[in-house]
């Protein structure tokens, strides 16, 4: 059963500015040292890290609770399969608040935009 779907569209530019202007921290608060590293290792990283931003935010609205109680942008890490496809690992509340379901994530980007589509599916066996 479809628990909650989320989408998110953000500029490119707006993740690169961030970056660009707080560095380090900004990184560290919304990014686990995994993305951190495959992020920074791409030609494109502005775009890669824009991505998972975007994917972040589809997953908080898919449960319906934006930034609030145990939401928390490091518990949804973006990782890619060896065929490109997005994952998504969960960590803390977050991990156990969602046991048993499953979350899945779309990302598409053009030169200037990134959009991520998140659904999370309870009753997974």
């Amino acid at each position: 059963m479809v628990r909650g779907i989320g989408v998110d569209i953000i500029e490119i530019d707006r993740i690169r500015r961030s970056i660009e202007e707080s560095g380090d921290r900004f990184l560290q608060k919304v990014f686990t040292q995994n993305e951190i590293e495959y992020c920074s290792g791409k030609s494109n990283k502005f775009q890669h890290f824009a991505a998972r931003f975007a994917a972040k935010e589809a997953v908080s609205k898919a449960l319906a609770t934006g930034w609030t109680g145990d939401f928390l942008w490091k518990d949804v890490e973006v990782m890619n399969e060896a065929s490109g496809a997005p994952r998504v690992t969960l960590y803390g509340n977050l991990r156990e608040r969602l046991s048993g379901s499953m979350v899945l994530v779309s990302l598409s980007h053009s030169q200037s935009h990134v959009v991520a589509m998140a659904l999370i599916q309870d009753d997974v066996q």
